[in-house]
């Protein structure tokens, strides 16, 4: 890469040519978390976009098109990430893609009200690539702030263009667009000031510099110079791997001498120091151009995200009122589900009662329609009627507190019980969409950096409930709480059951994850930067499609792959009769004995045994074993359903033990897939089995011996 000086003093870079200069227009768009980085994007694409996996990662892309001036560009959504220092997967996965592919221009979105944090990124990806155009957004909360952001005086000093946008209300975007054009084009020159370093370190980037000669143009070699120095071992063997197998061994050569002259250079000096030094220059640098480029009046009125701060975020009451939103959502699903589960249920058993007809009408052997219809269609249509609505309730809710930027607010609450338990403060959030499904909890610890955290996480995540576990909790909290209650009360004292089953369920989670850390996953908490962005006005249509695509239409998908077949399994085990009992009533003999010391029995585990694709299925399975139906059924009212429990001797303790045997319990098969998917690993995925059903055991054991010790049942 060619340099020479201007003027001032900053370094003017020729643009290095693309890679393949005839290829579709791409655009990386880099940036911290909670700058709006996705609003910006969405903004841009709309809805011509989808999502997956980085090659060989577990971390998720989206990528999207659109259109300027009659050309179409593609715009890559990087990872959210506070540098490129490849500490973590996601700066991995941002620093790859620039390099490696070599986007036309990469756009980095920082947050106007706190440009100064966001510049750090920005000038490390500056010295990647001069093809940079930053967007500095939310430039509506800064001026609410009094804060005043000099896009011009900004632009002298970094030598790139800058665009201030307000993403959600579309201010800037068109500007941005444009921007974007001439950048990718080529018709703006690039003078990009990078951070001076001191003397002695510029000396030795110099020295390197020369060494990498050889590479040519097309390498920024300033950069590759002090990621060697640094001691980058990741940068030199993928770029020394890369041109050997393309042949080319005078710059692989070129790059192996490089790195052998930067640890000659560095001798007995850590590479800690010298990152340390790089960094401090990085911050000193941001410090000078955000107090040029920068400035802040006494914002007019009262500072209200302080002062809901002081409040949400408050030691004493921070806890309680997220445990009371907590409530209330899970009153809102509770109540709210229960009339469209109720439609939704007669019409899929309409059409169960219409397949029957059909089927009668081709003479089907009374097998095949006990197995496709009702084993497999059946399973299928109580998992949907069950799972469908509670999702679309409690989804879209969890998705407005997260637009409404209350979520970081929870994180922040738990942060340090999750730190003595020494795991990560993220995993915070992590447990509350593992509430929504486990599924979606376990993919969400992509967010964790350490990968140590990240499994305890993955492992604990299944000990709070889902919504799959709600109806059968809410049921008998129902029935053995409240039953004898009005029925307005008896919502709320289930709502108010579940929530202390919640509780509980975070206090194991709490206790696994001390003892994960200090036996199988020992390690030393990380700590982590956990920015509080500003309240928003939640937009309800970006709410709705997140919610509804990404969340409740994914899950309920991977739930009915599973249903299905276990439907048909489920009526094959009910109807296969040996020595005048099913197979299930078989299984559930076998089980009485250790069913009987929890607090169960052998019915009630052998139905947990069965539902393991799907939780919804657990009381229907009960049903149809004790009432001998063969196949999956389901009363019409709570008060048929306690006499039927009662009947087969439901106790108290029995509904409790069975409350906290589904709260702690194995996970799912959608769930233990996803976590086969993310670990890349048969053991961990075990694990993630084994050590819920122990603590299940454990405590319905200790639970059970306890009241029956002291006479209590």
């Amino acid at each position: 890469m060619g340099l020479t000086r201007d003027s001032c003093g900053s370094a003017v870079t020729q643009v290095r040519p693309c890679v393949a200069a005839t290829a579709p227009i791409v655009i990386a768009l880099a940036g911290n978390p909670n700058t709006g980085k996705s609003t910006v994007f969405n903004a841009l694409t709309g809805m011509n976009q989808h999502t997956g996996n980085w090659p060989g990662k577990t971390v998720t892309h989206a990528q999207g098109t659109f259109r300027h001036r009659g050309v179409a560009y593609t715009l890559i959504d990087l990872p959210g990430t506070y540098s490129l220092l490849a500490n973590s997967v996601e700066e991995e996965v941002a620093r790859d893609f620039i390099y490696h592919a070599c986007p036309h221009a990469t756009v980095v979105v920082a947050d106007a009200t706190c440009l100064e944090r966001n510049l750090n990124l920005v000038l490390q990806i500056m010295e990647l690539t001069p093809r940079v155009v930053l967007c500095v957004n939310l430039v509506d909360e800064a001026r609410r702030k009094g804060i005043q952001v000099d896009s011009s005086r900004l632009e002298r000093e970094l030598g790139i263009p800058v665009v201030l946008t307000a993403a959600r209300r579309g201010e800037g975007l068109d500007e941005l667009k444009e921007a974007l054009a001439r950048v990718a084009g080529g018709e703006v020159a690039s003078y990009p000031s990078w951070p001076v370093y001191d003397p002695e370190l510029e000396t030795g980037i110099a020295r390197l510099m020369d060494h990498l000669q050889p590479l040519g143009e097309s390498v920024p070699r300033r950069w590759l110079a002090i990621r060697l120095l640094e001691g980058d071992s990741d940068v030199h063997l993928k770029l020394v791997s890369a041109y050997r197998e393309k042949g080319e061994l005078a710059r692989a050569n070129a790059l192996d001498a490089a790195g052998e002259a930067a640890v000659g250079w560095r001798g007995d000096l850590p590479a800690d120091a010298i990152r340390d030094r790089l960094v401090t220059a990085i911050f000193r640098r941001t410090e000078e151009v955000a107090g040029l480029a920068v400035s802040q009046r006494k914002p007019r009125g009262i500072d209200w995200d302080r002062r809901l701060d002081d409040i949400l975020t408050s030691r004493w009451l921070g806890i309680p009122i997220m445990l009371i939103l907590l409530g209330v959502i899970f009153w809102i699903t509770v109540s709210g589900a229960n009339y469209p589960s109720e439609l939704l249920a007669r019409a899929l058993f309409w059409g169960q009662d219409r397949l029957t007809d059909l089927f009668t009408v081709w003479g089907a052997p009374a097998w095949l329609h006990g197995v496709l219809v009702l084993g497999m269609y059946r399973g299928l249509a109580w998992v949907v009627s069950v799972m469908l609505p509670p999702m679309a309730i409690f989804f879209p809710l969890f998705t407005l507190l997260e637009d409404l930027g209350y979520l970081p607010r929870v994180a922040f609450n738990l942060d340090r019980y999750f730190r003595r338990a020494g795991a990560h403060g993220k995993q915070a959030l992590t447990m509350s969409m593992g509430f929504g499904c486990n599924a979606a909890g376990v993919i969400a610890c992509r967010i964790i950096d350490s990968p140590r955290e990240r499994l305890i996480a993955t492992l604990t995540n299944n000990l709070v409930p889902c919504n799959g576990r709600f109806p059968f909790l809410i049921s008998l909290a129902s029935i053995f709480v409240t039953g004898g209650t009005a029925v307005g009360l008896r919502s709320m004292g289930a709502a108010a059951t579940v929530v202390g089953l919640v509780l509980f369920g975070i206090l194991v989670t709490l206790g696994v994850s001390w003892l994960l850390s200090r036996t199988l996953l020992r390690g030393i908490p990380s700590s982590f930067s956990l920015e509080l962005p500003p309240y928003r006005p939640p937009q309800i249509g970006r709410i709705l499609v997140r919610s509804i695509f990404d969340r409740t239409l994914f899950v309920l998908g991977r739930a009915v792959t599973v249903a299905a077949p276990a439907g048909a399994i489920t009526w094959i085990l009910g109807n296969t009769y040996v020595g005048g009992l099913s197979l299930i009533q078989h299984g559930a003999a076998f089980l009485q004995p250790l069913a009987h010391l929890i607090g169960l029995d052998g019915v009630i585990l052998a139905a947990f045994i069965l539902a393991l694709p799907a939780n919804e299925i657990v009381m229907p399975i009960i049903l149809m074993t004790y009432l001998a139906t063969g196949s999956m059924i389901e009363l019409d009212s709570l008060s048929a359903l306690r006499e039927v429990l009662v009947g087969h001797g439901w106790t108290w303790l029995t509904a409790l033990s069975a409350m906290l045997f589904s709260l702690l319990h194995f996970p799912c098969s959608t769930t233990l897939l996803t976590i086969k998917r993310e670990t890349h690993s048969s053991r961990w995925t075990l694990l993630a089995a084994l050590i819920p059903t122990g603590v299940a055991l454990l405590v319905c054991l200790v639970v059970t011996q306890t009241v029956r010790l002291l006479g209590l049942a």
